[in-house]
C-alpha cells in the first residue's frame, strides 16, 4: 500500500512539473514559512527536504565539528516523508507543520524511536506511546527527524548514552543544558525547529549559547504527559528555533489543555487563536521594559572580563530597545532577589524522587524501577550522580519543602508588585552574564562539575512560574553568542513574542555557525 501511494504521488507531482534536485534548495537557516512555500510550490519534495537535513547530521554531528547533538536518527524519517508527499499530492498539507523536520529532546517519549533520557541505562528503551507534545507535532504534519542528546536525566551537558554535547559556535565550550543537543542541533541546522524541556533554564540556556530563540512557557500552557519529570512544579516544554516567528508557530501547535496533564486545565482561556497575531515589527513601541542590572546569580564576579563583555552586550541591547520604541526603566532592586531565587532552585530536593518513581511505575518494561536504582547503577556519569543522590529520601511532606513554597510565594508577589508599581510589561536581563565556559578535559570522569558556568540568570523565571524567552543579543569579540532574556507575567507569552520579534527584526543578531556551512547535495541519504 505504501509503495502504491508513493508511486501515485510521484505521478501526480510529475504532471505538475519537475521537482528540484537537493542542491536547488539550501536548508541552512530555512524557516517554517519558507519551507512550506517551497513544498506547496513543488520546488522540493518532503523526501528531498528530509534528505538535506540528514546530510547535515551526517556531515557535522560525529565528524566535522562533532557536535554530538543527535542521540538517534529516526529510521522511519524518509518513509514518513514519502507519506507526506503522497498526502500533499492527494489532499494538500496535513497541517501547519507539514513536513517540517523537527528535533525533539530525548526526554520526551517516542513510540517509534528509543527514548534514552541521556542515559546508557535506557539505550534500548522504546516507550509504548508518544508524549502528548510529540503526538501534536505529528498531527500537525511534522517529521521527527531525530531525538536530541540531553544532559543525563535532565541536567547538564553530559550523558552516559552519548558523552559530551558541544557548542555549535565553539565545540570546545559548553552548549548549556540540559536541552543542549536540541540547541546545538538547531543552531547547526540539523532540523528546522526543535523541542526542549526547561526545569531551571534548559531551553533558554542552550538557546542563548547557540544563538537561538528559546521560550519557557508558563507551566500549565504545554502538556508534560509522556515526559520524564525532574521537578513537576517547574518542568515545562518549549520551542527552540532560529526565529521568533517559528517559535510562535510551534507554540500554536503544542500549547493547550491535555487531560493527561491536569495542570494544563489552568491554561484554558489564556491561549489566543494564534500567537503569530502578536508579531509586529513595531511591537516595542510603547512597551515598558524593566532592566535588571544586578546579576541574578549571587556568585557572579563583576570584575571578571567575561562579565564586562556581557555587560557591553546588555548595554547595546538596552540601547536597541530604546531605539525601537520601548520605554526602558532601570528596575529598582528587589531585596535578596538573587539569593532567594538561587535558594528556591538549588534547595528543592523534594520533588524528584517521587515524581521519577511514579513515572517509571507507568513503564513496566523500563530497565529500572526507581530513581534509587538509577543512582546505584554505576552507569550514570559521575557529575550527575551526586545531585541525583541528594534527592533520595526527600519528599514534599518534608518541612523544608513547605518553607521553600512559602518563600516562593513571597518572591513571586514581590516581582508582581514591582512590575505593577513600575507599570512594566516585561523584565530584561542577559540569560547568562558570561560567555560559555570551556569544557574540562575530565568532564566525564569528575564527580563534581560546574555544568552551568557563572552568571546564570535563568532561575528566577521557573521558581516563580513566569514565562521567559531568550533571543539572540549578539556576540563577544571572540564570536561567542549571548542571549537577551525577557520575562513577563504568567500566560503573557504573546507579550514576550511581540517584544522579542520587534527586537529580533530591529537587530538581526542571528547568524549561522561558520563551523557548519552548507553541505553539497552529494548522494541522497538512504
Amino acid at each position: 500500500m505504501r509503495r502504491l501511494l508513493v508511486v501515485m504521488a510521484a505521478l501526480q507531482l510529475a504532471t505538475a512539473g519537475p521537482v528540484a534536485q537537493p542542491a536547488a534548495f539550501d536548508v541552512t537557516e530555512a524557516t517554517i514559512d519558507g519551507l512550506r512555500a517551497a513544498l506547496t510550490s513543488k520546488q522540493l519534495s518532503c523526501r528531498t527536504l528530509v534528505q538535506a537535513y540528514l546530510r547535515r547530521i551526517d556531515a557535522f554531528d560525529k565528524a566535522g565539528p562533532a557536535l554530538n547533538a543527535v542521540q538517534t536518527v529516526n529510521a522511519r524519517a524518509l518513509q514518513e516523508a514519502d507519506r507526506l508527499d503522497a498526502a500533499l499530492a492527494a489532499t494538500g498539507p496535513v497541517g501547519p507543520l507539514h513536513c517540517i523536520p523537527t528535533l525533539v529532546k530525548d526526554q520526551l517519549e517516542t513510540a517509534d524511536i528509543p527514548t534514552t533520557y541521556g542515559s546508557i541505562l535506557f539505550k534500548d528503551f522504546v516507550p509504548a506511546r508518544d508524549a502528548t507534545v510529540v503526538r501534536k507535532l505529528k498531527a500537525a504534519g511534522a517529521v521527527v527527524i531525530a531525538k536530541a542528546t540531553m544532559g543525563e536525566f535532565a541536567s547538564g551537558y553530559l550523558g552516559s548514552a552519548f558523552g559530551i554535547v558541544r557548542n555549535a559556535y565553539d565545540p570546545t565550550r559548553i552548549p548549556s543544558g540540559s536541552s543542549g543537543g536540541t540547541g546545538a542541533g538547531i543552531a547547526a541546522n540539523y532540523a528546522a525547529v526543535g523541542i526542549g524541556e526547561d526545569t531551571g533554564g534548559s531551553v533558554r540556556g542552550p538557546a542563548a549559547t547557540n544563538n537561538l530563540v528559546g521560550l519557557r512557557p508558563t507551566v500549565p500552557l504545554v502538556s508534560r504527559a509522556g515526559m520524564l519529570p525532574a521537578r513537576p512544579t517547574t518542568d515545562t516544554v518549549g520551542p527552540m528555533t532560529r526565529t521568533v516567528r517559528d517559535t510562535a508557530i510551534l507554540l500554536d501547535v503544542i500549547a493547550g489543555y491535555d487531560p493527561d496533564d491536569p495542570v494544563t486545565a489552568a491554561a484554558v482561556g489564556h491561549i489566543p487563536t494564534t500567537y503569530t497575531q502578536a508579531l509586529a515589527a513595531d511591537g516595542l513601541r510603547g512597551a515598558r521594559i524593566g532592566v535588571v542590572r544586578d546579576p541574578l546569580d549571587p556568585t557572579a564576579d563583576r570584575s571578571d572580563a567575561g562579565y564586562k563583555a556581557g555587560q557591553a552586550i546588555l548595554d547595546r541591547a538596552i540601547a536597541d530597545l530604546r531605539r525601537l520604541g520601548a520605554e526602558v526603566v532601570d528596575m529598582t532592586p528587589i531585596a535578596n532577589l538573587a539569593r532567594d531565587s538561587a535558594v528556591l532552585y538549588d534547595n528543592n530536593v523534594y520533588e524528584t524522587e517521587a515524581a521519577t518513581d511514579r513515572y517509571l511505575a507507568g513503564h513496566p518494561k523500563a530497565p529500572v524501577a526507581t530513581l534509587r536504582d538509577i543512582v546505584v547503577s554505576g552507569k550514570v556519569v559521575p557529575a550527575r550522580v551526586r545531585p541525583l543522590a541528594a534527592t533520595l529520601g526527600h519528599d514534599t511532606d518534608d518541612a523544608g519543602y513547605l518553607r521553600l513554597m512559602l518563600l516562593r510565594e513571597q518572591v513571586r508577589q514581590a516581582v508582581f508588585t514591582r512590575m505593577a508599581d513600575q507599570r512594566l510589561d516585561a523584565l530584561a536581563y542577559l540569560t547568562f552574564d558570561f560567555p560559555p565556559l570551556l569544557i574540562p578535559e575530565n568532564a566525564l570522569t569528575v564527580p563534581r562539575l560546574d555544568s552551568t558556568g557563572p552568571g546564570n540568570n535563568r532561575r528566577l523565571s521557573p521558581v516563580i512560574d513566569f514565562p521567559a524567552i531568550s533571543v539572540p543579543a549578539g556576540f563577544t569579540a571572540d564570536g561567542l553568542p549571548l542571549g537577551l532574556e525577557l520575562m513577563a507575567r504568567p500566560f503573557a507569552e504573546a507579550t514576550l513574542l511581540r517584544i522579542a520579534y520587534a527586537y529580533e527584526q530591529g537587530t538581526h543578531h542571528r547568524r549561522p555557525s561558520p563551523r557548519t556551512p552548507a553541505v553539497p547535495s552529494g548522494r541522497p541519504s538512504k
